[in-house]
């Protein structure tokens, strides 16, 4: 039977079993403290080991966060935002340090309040994503007796934070005059490359001439974000920085260039551009709202953009009131015409 005890730092939990080691554990809350006592005494009636505090409390989430860097980020596609971003975590944030046994929802609920002073809500909804992911993987594949995933209780903070930029009058010329100045080539047609097929960057630099189709003038995207491959029609924009950049043997990357230069090589020619607030993503609305702006109906721009959820392409969509107000100059409703005689 299970003795619990108040304590000043929370509820004391003992559990004393013949033919099994003590098991002893404080849990903030007294409902926290039944239901790990029930869980552990559960175990031992089923004759399965009990939970491995030893364990718990020798393993840090550093240690896990770690360990999810090595054997779980590789195989995904976002393995370089992905690792930038839990690497961050890992620097800044001192609860890394603290056993598995110590997490608690209160931890990371303070955790999120203070974040939210300094960032945006979608930068801290992605990273407590990426550590509960993280903390899940450890519960059911990694053999670490967790009871729950202490982020299953703390709430998110909703994502209200959707960017609407768009390059404005004469920002692209300032962006390719800056782009005239950088070291490497390849950035300039990687950025012409974006605006003119809404691709995420990562799908530009997995790109291989083997998967450009010159004679249907369409691009074939093997790894993309949502893991389903696409093929995509190449407008005349795209298909020009392509010819310009066409090698003889057409093989290997289209675009070499690593995605660390790249991103060093962008915020160097942004700067100089003075759009500091441009991110290269926003490249991806531009091309988005620009394919919509020529008459595209949105299952053509999903087409080309992979966008499944219409409600996710709408975010992406971002169209000048103004240029539809000049759209909708000197036109205006009317009454259709029927012909023909109606139906008694």
């Amino acid at each position: 039977m299970a003795t619990i005890t108040k304590r000043k730092n929370g509820w004391s939990v003992q559990i004393r079993r013949k033919g099994y080691p003590q098991q002893t554990r404080t849990l903030l809350t007294k409902a926290e403290a039944q239901a790990w006592a029930r869980e552990q005494e559960g175990r031992i009636d089923r004759a399965l080991a009990p939970i491995n505090l030893k364990i718990l409390k020798g393993t840090t989430l550093r240690h896990l966060i770690e360990r999810y860097l090595k054997e779980v980020t590789p195989t995904k596609d976002s393995e370089y935002t992905e690792a930038a971003r839990l690497k961050k975590v890992l620097r800044e944030q001192a609860f890394c340090d603290l056993p598995l046994a110590d997490l608690t929802p209160k931890v990371f609920a303070d955790y999120r309040t203070a974040r939210l002073a300094k960032v945006k809500a979608g930068t801290v909804h992605r990273e407590l994503g990426l550590i509960r992911h993280a903390l899940e993987v450890a519960r059911r594949e990694w053999d670490m007796d967790l009871l729950s995933n202490p982020l299953d209780r703390v709430k998110r903070p909703k994502l209200a934070n959707a960017r609407d930029r768009r390059l404005g009058p004469g920002e692209y010329e300032r962006l390719q005059n800056a782009l005239l100045r950088t070291r490497n080539p390849v950035v300039a047609p990687v950025v012409e490359f974006a605006i003119h097929t809404a691709m995420r960057r990562g799908e530009i630099l997995a790109l291989r001439w083997e998967q450009v189709n010159w004679l249907q003038r369409t691009a074939y995207i093997a790894d993309s974000k949502t893991g389903v491959p696409r093929t995509i029609p190449l407008l005349d924009g795209a298909l020009a920085v392509l010819q310009r950049l066409r090698p003889e043997l057409l093989r290997g990357a289209v675009f070499p260039i690593t995605m660390e230069a790249l991103k060093q090589a962008w915020e160097r020619a942004r700067d100089r551009a003075g759009l500091v607030d441009l991110h290269f993503h926003d490249l991806r609305h531009e091309a988005i709202s620009r394919l919509c702006e020529m008459g595209l109906t949105l299952p053509e721009v999903a087409l080309v953009s992979g966008h499944k959820d219409p409600r996710m392409l709408f975010r992406y969509v971002n169209l000048r009131p103004a240029d539809l107000a000049a759209k909708l100059q000197g036109r205006g409703w009317q009454q259709p015409s029927y012909s023909g005689e109606v139906a008694a």
